[in-house]
């Protein structure tokens, strides 16, 4: 029997399912972080480098009464803010060459202080205290070889080759500038000395550097000092940099051999003959080998 619908039943309906809503993400841009009071982060300005003057040597001037200005200056260094530390060493550049006898008692804390920033982060630090040794090494030359400052200089000197193998250019640049200066105010001999430790050192750059540094000092000696330092150690040293991994290392060893060469047969008629007897008593065959060959067209 078929059944009769009713009218009054609830018709059957599927439920809809609810719209899933749809979120959308608005990306909230970050603000900078100097001008933010977050207690655990200092506000630093981005720029605040920018606002070092970088004074040229030519361009420092003498200080009004020195003698009144000389603790300032010692607590300037001392400061834990660098950019009065970049203020202090800018006055330390201008009693270096104006009033040197007065630097002359905290000569060796002055350099301490410049070792010091050359190895801060900061680049406006850095590049100052590079300017500052340029500056010493103009105003005190042998002075800083001295038993109380050599070893204050050999930190400089190491920082230096350091600076002048890294990679940020302006700093590398500043670096191989001060190196020059003190190849020009320094005798030749003793910083010979210096520099031999450094053609060993691990870091290839700072072999590099300390080969062109002594190229620069041999190319200024006669064959007496070059004798006095001993010229097989010379060419012995020579022959090392010349296999040496880095092109500028074996161009500085190329021009230490020939500055020994001109030397060595200044006085002499026979110079190919002198200097290849000298070349082969002192050498392996190779490397005895490898000296002639850079005179062979001399």
């Amino acid at each position: 029997m078929a059944l009769r619908p009713i009218d009054n039943a609830l018709p059957t309906t599927t439920p809809e399912r609810p719209k899933k809503q749809v979120k959308i993400s608005v990306p909230i841009q970050k603000q900078p972080d100097f001008g933010v009071n977050d207690e655990n982060k200092a506000p630093m300005p981005p720029s605040s480098d920018a606002a070092i003057d970088y004074i040229s040597s030519e361009n420092l001037e003498a200080i009004t009464d020195p003698e009144s200005k000389l603790q300032g200056l010692i607590e300037g260094l001392d400061s834990k803010d660098w950019t009065k530390v970049c203020e202090s060493l800018n006055n330390a550049r201008r009693f270096a060459l104006y009033h040197s006898s007065l630097l002359v008692p905290i000569l060796e804390k002055v350099m301490v202080v410049v070792v010091k920033a050359m190895k801060n982060p900061r680049s406006a630090l850095c590049k100052t205290s590079i300017m500052a040794a340029s500056d010493i090494f103009n105003a005190f030359g042998d002075k800083l070889l001295d038993e109380t400052n050599s070893a204050a200089f050999d930190n400089m000197l190491l920082q230096l080759l350091l600076k002048a193998s890294q990679d940020k250019k302006f700093v590398c640049e500043e670096a191989d500038r001060t190196l020059n200066a003190m190849v020009g105010f320094i005798t030749p001999l003793p910083l010979l000395h210096k520099l031999k430790a450094s053609v060993s050192h691990n870091n290839l750059r700072i072999r590099a550097k300390a080969a062109m540094s002594i190229s620069n000092c041999v190319s200024k000696m006669g064959l007496e000092e070059m004798k006095e330092f001993g010229l097989v150690s010379l060419v012995q040293m020579s022959a090392e940099l010349l296999k040496d991994r880095l092109p500028e290392a074996r161009e500085a060893a190329r021009s230490t051999v020939i500055s020994m060469y001109n030397a060595f047969t200044e006085n002499e008629e026979q110079k190919q003959e002198g200097w290849q007897c000298f070349c082969q008593s002192s050498l392996p065959p190779i490397d005895a080998q490898s000296m002639l060959k850079i005179t062979a067209s001399l």
